[in-house]
């Protein structure tokens, strides 16, 4: 078999003997007078003899031209018929074989969008996507619910949707930042996402936020995910019994442990022996050490109600001022206020002392009171940093239990502090700030005397 550019070479070959034999026969014909008209002919027979002879290439060239013009449409439906030239077939056959590949490839990622789109509206957690003109281009089911009772929201601009949302949600979306927030189950668009919940629970959500560039667009991604399920009171509950277990026999082991030591170095003051005196003081260290990291966890386990007195706010920031200094950026509240004064002073040297902890100078960390009347009366209480802040998965468990980044860290410091505040029925909220840091605030109900 002749290969493509043989048969090519010949073709053209053919083509200009062809033309010459015609030129030669008009030249003889008519005499010498017809040279040019001879050359003419003998161009225009060469001309028309090498397309003839190369139809079906060009046939075979344009088919194959139209099919790749139909892959870049997307489009994988053609299919091309052979044409009885081997090599020609050949590239036929690899184009058929690249169409069937797409268009399986196509059918397979159609599949998986189909599951993925699935399980997106299935997820409870809230997935809203919108362009730089803050328009809704998707959302899905709990978007839906959340915003518009499971009515499409496609094309709305998201600050026509927040007008109806609660105040802790609408500050949420309206922030840029990624963050903690706080809020009642009967506040959520109307209870439409958990129909069952406890008017009187406190959710605890986290809203996280993307961006990126599609067909020369900027896209914004915003997820919001409620925590409250991911450890609930009961499960909490199961958690404080078993500490209390442990540390109660803890204790029961540590205590005589401890008077064990205090009786050996009595009886053996008179003697001169360093290593006895080093091993009674390393065994008295370490159960000393042993009793406050017990009396950490027991504190979260055995948390007593409130007891709601008149808070002193000067002598309250005094204290708290001696123990990790902070700048007070507004004046004390001026309304009355009934709190825990114990447990409230517990929950700001935690927060005071985690900013002081977060990389940020100590002249940079600040507290500031705000009391509000909308739509409840209550106080606003804010500790700032200018630290590194926290990352969107640290920021999302910073409320559980036992969760800690901090090398010796116990991981019941915040979730301790949550635990004060919503037994006052107030609520907590974090967030990184937009010049950096993070911003802790709390808020609580006024309760006058």
């Amino acid at each position: 078999m002749l290969s493509l550019r043989t048969k090519l070479l010949l073709g053209t070959m053919l083509s200009c003997l062809a033309g010459a034999m015609a030129g030669a026969v008009v030249w003889f014909t008519l005499g010498a007078d017809s040279l040019w008209l001879a050359i003419i002919v003998m161009l225009a027979v060469c001309y028309f003899f090498s397309m003839w002879l190369t139809r079906r290439l060009s046939e075979s060239l344009q088919a194959l031209e139209i099919g790749l013009l139909n892959f870049k449409d997307n489009d994988f439906s053609v299919s091309l018929h052979p044409y009885g030239e081997p090599q020609l077939d050949r590239l036929v056959s690899l184009y058929n074989q690249a169409s069937a590949k797409l268009r399986s490839e196509r059918q397979f990622i159609y599949q998986r969008e189909l599951m993925l789109d699935k399980v997106i509206q299935n997820t409870p957690n809230v997935m809203l996507l919108i362009d730089d003109s803050e328009r809704v281009i998707y959302a899905n089911s709990a978007a839906r619910h959340l915003f518009n009772r499971g009515v499409k929201i496609e094309g709305m601009l998201l600050p026509d949707l927040v007008v109806m949302l609660p105040d802790a949600l609408k500050a949420a979306l309206n922030s840029e930042q990624e963050g903690l927030f706080s809020m009642g189950s009967s506040d959520s668009a109307g209870g439409d996402l958990d129909d069952n919940a406890d008017s009187n629970d406190i959710e605890t959500w986290h809203i996280s936020r993307g961006r990126f560039t599609q067909n020369n667009q900027q896209h914004h991604l915003i997820l919001l995910k409620q925590l409250t399920k991911e450890l609930n009171r009961q499960e909490v509950a199961v958690w404080k019994k078993v500490i209390r277990i442990i540390s109660h026999e803890l204790n029961n082991s540590v205590a005589p442990i401890a008077s064990m030591v205090n009786s050996g170095k009595f009886l053996t003051q008179h003697l001169d022996n360093s290593k006895l005196h080093l091993i009674f003081d390393t065994i008295e260290n370490r159960t000393t050490h042993l009793s406050q990291f017990i009396s950490h966890y027991a504190q979260f386990a055995k948390l007593p109600l409130p007891q709601k007195a008149l808070i002193d706010w000067t002598k309250m920031t005094q204290q708290l001022a001696q123990q990790y200094p902070f700048n007070l950026l507004s004046p004390l509240p001026i309304n009355p206020i009934k709190l825990d004064a114990v447990q409230l002073e517990q929950v700001f040297i935690n927060l005071l002392k985690n900013a002081h902890e977060s990389g940020a100078a100590a002249d940079t960390v600040s507290l500031m009171f705000e009391d509000v009347t909308h739509p409840v009366n209550g106080l606003f209480v804010k500790v700032e940093d200018q630290g590194s802040g926290m990352s969107s998965e640290v920021l999302s468990q910073a409320l559980l239990p036992f969760y800690s980044t901090k090398q010796s860290g116990t991981g019941i410091g915040l979730p301790l502090c949550r635990e004060i505040i919503e037994a006052h029925g107030g609520r907590i909220s974090m967030q990184n700030r937009p010049q950096g840091g993070l911003s802790v605030k709390v808020w609580l109900p006024v309760q006058q005397g």
